[in-house]
């Protein structure tokens, strides 16, 4: 007996087939749907799928991150973060190189002077406080001891601390002094070095001014 498969069959094979040449997530309908058009749909739903995925790390916060160029992948361009450019890594460079640790003892000038000293004192940046040597006066007592120079921060006199001090305060405590000469403790470094985020503590600094 010959078998009989009816064109009704036929065409069932025929779209049976064709939605397992295609991706497994298709649905095929009508049957005269292309292989190829079904192929982009699916595509374009994988696509939308990692389109949200970069949306969810493209958040603001992330959108911030900087990197370090020389760090710099496909991946991170594709999501759209930052990168520091190299005037700013230079900047963070020549800061990293000139760095002066405010909790080594090496780095402070312990000097006890006559009066008038002849130190022309200067008030930081407000964010900072406190005063730093801006000139030593020429043949002055300062000058003379050579121990000072332009740029050194006011710690302490005596045994107090004046650190932070506005500038009249800070220099009212040399001219408080009793007698004719009197002792100051000086940083060897920038502001930042020492009242920025990297700066001694308070604890540290009584502690040393103590001793």
């Amino acid at each position: 007996m010959k078998s009989v498969v009816s064109k009704t069959t036929v065409g069932a094979c025929a779209i049976a087939a064709a939605a397992t040449t295609c991706d497994a997530f298709t649905f095929v309908t009508p049957a005269s749907r292309s292989c190829s058009q079904v192929m982009t749909s699916s595509t374009g739903l994988r696509m939308g799928l990692f389109d949200g995925v970069k949306e969810a790390f493209s958040a603001p916060a992330l959108e911030r991150t900087e990197i370090d160029s020389a760090r710099e992948t496909p991946i991170d361009r594709w999501m759209g973060w930052s990168v520091k450019s190299e005037a700013e890594q230079q900047t963070e460079q020549v800061a990293a190189a000139n760095f002066v640790d405010s909790m080594d003892t090496s780095n402070y000038v312990t000097v006890e002077l006559q009066k008038p000293m002849g130190i022309i004192f200067e008030e930081n940046d407000e964010k900072y406080g406190g005063i730093f040597i801006l000139e030593l006066k020429e043949s002055g007592a300062a000058e003379q001891a050579g121990s000072l120079k332009a740029g050194d921060q006011l710690v302490a006199v005596g045994s107090k601390k004046v650190s932070g001090m506005p500038f009249d305060e800070a220099l009212g405590a040399i001219v408080d002094t009793e007698g004719d000469s009197a002792k100051l403790v000086l940083f060897r470094g920038a502001a930042n070095d020492f009242y920025g985020p990297t700066g001694a503590s308070q604890e540290w600094l009584d502690e040393f001014i103590s001793s």
